[in-house]
C-alpha cells in the first residue's frame, strides 16, 4: 500500500503541533502535585507518561536526524514495511480511545518522579525539534533504514519510524490527559 508522503507529513506536523500547543498552553501551568499524581497506584501519572516519551525522544530524534538524506529521485509516495506497519498499528488507539496494554521496555520506564516543570520543558524542546525534523523530511528519502531503540539489529524505514514514533507520542499524550483529568485538571480528552 502506497501513501502520499506530503499527506502523511501534514498529519504528523498537525499532530505534533497539537501536542506542543497543549504542553505550552496547559501542561506548563499544572502544579507539580497534580501533574505527578497517579490515577491509580499502577497507572502512570502525566509526569511519568512524559518522562517515558522524553526517553524515547532522546533516542529517536538524533536517529531520525542522522537518517535524513535527500531524496534524489523525488519519490512522492511511501510504502510502509510490514514490521513498521505492525509497530505503528500496535501504538494506535482503537475507536473511543481504547488502547491495548503493553509493558514498556525497562530502559524507557520512569524510575522516579522528576520535577514536572523540567519534564514538560524537555517535552516542549523535543516537540519543537520533531517539527524541524518533520519539515526536513519533506525532501528526504523515507526508505533509509533507522535502527530501533530495542536493538540496533532491527532497522525500520525512516517513514515507518516517523509513523511509529508519532503514534507512540499520541498514545502517551492521551494517557497523560487521562491522568490529569483524574487529578482534577480540566481538559477534554480527545480520542
Amino acid at each position: 500500500m502506497k501513501i502520499e508522503k506530503q499527506k502523511i507529513l501534514t498529519e504528523l506536523l498537525d499532530q505534533t503541533e497539537k501536542l506542543l500547543e497543549t504542553a505550552i498552553s496547559e501542561w506548563q501551568l499544572v502544579p507539580h502535585s497534580q501533574f505527578a499524581r497517579r490515577p491509580t497506584p499502577t497507572a502512570w501519572s502525566a509526569n511519568e507518561s512524559l518522562q517515558h516519551l522524553n526517553s524515547y525522544g532522546r533516542y529517536y530524534l538524533p536517529a531520525i536526524e542522522k537518517s535524513i538524506v535527500p531524496d534524489i529521485d523525488r519519490i512522492r509516495e511511501f510504502s510502509p514495511g510490514w514490521l513498521g506497519n505492525y509497530f505503528t498499528n500496535l501504538m494506535k488507539s482503537q475507536p473511543r480511545g481504547i488502547v491495548s496494554k503493553m509493558k514498556s521496555p525497562k530502559d524507557h520506564r520512569p524510575v522516579k518522579i522528576l520535577e514536572s516543570h523540567l519534564v514538560v520543558s524537555e517535552f516542549i524542546d523535543q516537540q519543537e525539534r520533531l517539527l524541524q525534523l518533520l519539515r526536513k523530511c519533506a525532501s528526504a528519502n523515507w526508505d533509509v533504514r533507522v535502527p530501533i531503540s530495542l536493538t540496533q539489529l532491527i532497522k525500520l524505514k525512516l517513514g515507518d519510524v516517523l509513523l511509529f514514533y508519532t503514534a507512540h507520542q499520541e498514545r502517551h499524550y492521551l494517557q497523560a490527559q487521562r491522568a490529569l483529568q483524574a487529578a482534577g485538571v480540566k481538559h477534554e480528552v480527545e480520542s
